[in-house]
């Protein structure tokens, strides 16, 4: 049995030998990063903002555990009801 045109085989791994080649470039594409460099100036805004924000954050958690170890925390069960309603009206009524 002989078999004709041998030569397409080569053409075919021509052919696959540039289809992984480009998937290889692709991989190394993907694998870049990205980087954010954030300037020195919006640095030092945001640990301003955190320094105000956390000084006002822990004088009311200090406040609150003094009135909790005094006895003088007065819940509002009007608030409380009010945040609780609109979980409450979701469900029907049977």
């Amino acid at each position: 049995m002989k078999i004709n045109e041998t030569g397409r085989i080569g053409a075919i791994n021509s052919y696959q030998r540039n289809i992984e080649s480009g998937r290889q470039n692709e991989d190394k594409k993907s694998r870049r990063k990205d980087e954010v460099s954030i300037s020195t100036e919006a640095m030092e805004m945001l640990q301003a903002s955190d320094r105000t924000v956390n000084s006002e954050r822990v004088q009311k958690i200090q406040d609150l555990k003094q009135q909790v170890s005094t006895g003088t925390y007065n819940i509002d069960s009007g608030k409380i009801a009010e945040k609780l309603m609109p979980y409450f009206k979701r469900f029907p009524e049977n």
